[in-house]
């Protein structure tokens, strides 16, 4: 499918284009001519503030100005809106020399139009590919065989069960099939306890309603669903009546449809509702007082599923480090960072300090966030399903979630949340 982005469109901008770039940096930092200097290392994450790992990332960004002293680092930071900053500062040629985002949405086109550059090379020539496991470097590559960043953060995306409220509710285990989440979900509603909560309005939710659907679907069929939005085959059908069932059945929060991720957070951090789904960055923000009675698993079957056990998420995509065309100009810098960040010890901070789960190989373990550390260790206890992230086009990502948001609302029948799943490719 064609992207949205081409590259006349993103990389030969017209003047008018680039003389509104700059001013849609301040919200990061201005990029001012000293960045151009080789001794100038210009790095654009998402990590600096409040984002899980940032206090991780700055110490790390301490320690390798400490051991490159003729070396300065400058870091910008942005939050959900960092791919369309980045685009924009390319379009005025004073991108960034390493992007620390995610492969999702925009930036599923940036190699292929020439925005960041194809890494394998400097991969192998740095020595570095051991370094990685191999799931997140098939991840990472394209059709064509570019190696688009070099992996770095992954993430486990288990269902929390807050053991607490569901034995309060007379629930004794964690729910293994859709018959008992039903019944669960009844008896914690007659607690006056919402049973799952998600944010229906946003890509929580948009995750959630994909790994349910997949309860009738293989890896390659999800993989042709999401990749062409065709969801007409029997097991995307039965997915979706399944899912129909569930929310009618109550099984979701009130009014799911409306609620963000931090609705869902907020819900069960308080003890106001018993299960989500949530990635590991968000599990190892699960308080103490919750977390020393809460069990991680996977989401329960419905009859007939192609899965034999309750199913998770796991994504090897979740921050990579890409290389833009400026910081090709500054390929010693560019290295000597790539290499601090791949080092054991740096790895190892982010399990231990920030448990969070990544892309690089490690011995370390997140022990001092148990739910993260028991996400880890399912294994074969779980399942796993195709986070579809990396298949669906651009185009389609925010439709779907306005999709999303109507399928989480109660009472619309199966046939409306097939039509709308599909509309969304309709601009693609």
């Amino acid at each position: 499918m064609r992207s949205p982005l081409t590259r006349r469109g993103f990389l030969a901008a017209g003047s008018g284009l680039a003389a509104t770039a700059l001013p849609a940096l301040s919200g990061c930092s201005s990029l001012a001519a000293s960045d151009s200097d080789p001794d100038t290392l210009v790095v654009h994450s998402q990590l600096g503030t409040t984002a899980p790992g940032s206090a991780t990332y700055l110490r790390a960004l301490k320690r390798f100005r400490a051991e490159n002293p003729g070396l300065k680092v400058k870091n910008l930071v942005n939050g959900d809106d960092l791919a369309q900053v980045y685009e924009t500062a390319r379009l005025a040629r004073k991108e960034p020399d390493v992007v620390m985002v995610n492969l999702y949405d925009k930036t599923l086109a940036w190699t292929d139009v020439g925005a960041t550059l194809d890494v394998k090379g400097h991969l192998d020539d740095w020595g570095l590919r051991e370094r990685v496991l191999p799931q997140a470097l098939s991840a990472w590559t394209d059709g064509k065989g570019r190696l688009r960043a070099f992996p770095y953060f992954a993430t486990n995306w288990p269902v929390a069960y807050n053991r607490a409220l569901l034995e309060k509710a007379g629930v004794h285990g964690i729910p293994r099939t859709g018959d008992e989440l039903i019944r669960a979900a009844r008896r914690l509603r007659a607690h006056g306890i919402a049973p799952v909560t998600t944010g229906g309005n946003d890509w929580t939710g948009q995750k959630l309603l994909a790994q349910i659907i997949q309860t009738f679907l293989t890896e390659d069929e999800a993989r042709h669903a999401y990749t062409t939005g065709d969801f007409g085959s029997r097991g995307a059908r039965e997915g979706i009546a399944y899912f129909v069932e569930l929310r009618d059945s109550g099984v979701f929060t009130d009014k799911p449809q409306g609620l963000t991720s931090d609705s869902m957070m907020t819900q069960f951090h308080t003890g106001k509702a018993a299960i989500e789904s949530a990635m590991s960055s968000a599990l190892a923000e699960v308080p103490e007082r919750v977390a020393r009675h809460t069990d991680v698993g996977g989401w329960p079957l419905a009859d007939g599923a192609v899965h034999d056990k309750p199913t998770i998420l796991r994504s090897y995509t979740l921050i990579g480090f890409w290389i833009s065309p400026n910081g090709a100009k500054k390929a010693d810098a560019v290295e000597r960072f790539i290499r601090f960040m791949y080092r054991p010890d740096t790895v190892s901070r982010f399990i231990t300090e920030s448990g969070r789960d990544m892309a690089v190989r490690s011995d370390s373990l997140s022990t001092g966030f148990p739910l993260v550390a028991a996400a880890q260790r399912l294994g074969s206890d779980v399942s796993e399903v195709l986070l579809p992230d990396v298949f669906v086009p651009p185009a389609a990502n925010q439709p779907l979630i306005t999709a999303t948001s109507t399928s989480f609302t109660r009472g619309t029948s199966a046939a409306r949340v097939r039509a709308a799943l599909e509309s969304a490719y309709r601009s693609v």
